[in-house]
């Protein structure tokens, strides 16, 4: 009777697996540094005092996502800690004064720091933590707008620099050459960048300016009261102005209509 084969069994020897754990995340690290803070707003009275300890009228609580606890804080000077329930023994108050609209605190005072950085309810309302960082990020933001707002005005034509200067020095503009009309919203562009690009992307603020230009030029009259626009030519009535509204904002509204258009042309021409 023949034998059965009998399968040869291998040893292997065992082998390591790699298991790949997630970083773990790093705690922020805080930083033993003079701070500075300044108050919102770029007001800079000669003195401004905010709370430095709870009070009935001063709300000075810091909520722990920890604990989910509400926790007092105060600023006593000879404290380490700006939470009351890690203060021990008697207690010191310090006063907490902006000076000038801002308030150094070198880095010697890390009670104070500590408070105003991480747990005073006014940060954020009335005052912030002076950041170069953030600074420099904002700095980085207005420079771009304002080239942005640059770029747009050198390549503008004086009509629609006309309108835009118009909202902002009035009739003086009919006075102005073409250069100082160029100067000027170049140097609005610069010092303004947000409300000169809102205004140039306003189709409303070049058919206003029109309008004002055919009533200056007697192509269209309106009346004393302010409330009808007629042709200058023959005194027929093209619109009536809604009540309380700007008439000259009317018309240019007036003027994107299906019958307002072919009065654009017409004014167009005549302008």
């Amino acid at each position: 009777m023949a034998k059965k084969a009998t399968a040869e069994t291998v040893e292997v020897a065992p082998q390591d697996v790699a298991v790949k754990t997630a970083p773990k995340p790093t705690k922020p690290t805080w930083e033993i540094k003079d701070r500075i803070y300044y108050l919102k707003g770029n007001k800079s009275p000669l003195t401004f005092t905010i709370p430095s300890k709870h009070t009935q009228k001063h709300s000075l609580l810091y909520f722990d996502k920890k604990t989910g606890e509400q926790r007092e804080i105060r600023y006593a000077t000879n404290q380490d800690s700006p939470l009351v329930d890690e203060q021990k023994g008697e207690v010191t108050m310090g006063h907490i004064m902006f000076k000038d609209g801002d308030l150094r605190v070198p880095k010697e005072k890390q009670n104070l720091q500590k408070l105003l950085s991480l747990y005073h309810p006014l940060k954020g309302r009335i005052y912030e933590e002076f950041s170069a960082v953030k600074e420099a990020a904002d700095d980085l933001n207005i420079l771009d707008l304002q080239i942005d707002a640059l770029n747009a005005a050198r390549n503008m034509d004086i009509d629609q620099a006309e309108a835009i200067l118009r909202v902002e020095i009035g009739s003086k503009v009919n006075s102005m050459s073409s250069k100082e009309l160029k100067r000027d919203i170049l140097l609005f562009a610069r010092s303004n960048p947000n409300l000169f690009i809102s205004l140039a992307n306003d189709d409303n603020v070049q058919l206003r300016n029109v309008a004002i230009r055919a009533a200056e030029a007697g192509v269209i009259n309106l009346s004393g009261d302010q409330r009808t626009f007629t042709w200058g030519s023959n005194g027929r009535k093209l619109m009536n102005v809604p009540f309380d509204e700007n008439p000259y904002s009317a018309f240019a509204a007036f003027l994107k209509t299906d019958e307002g258009v072919e009065i654009y042309k017409s004014i167009d021409k005549k302008l």
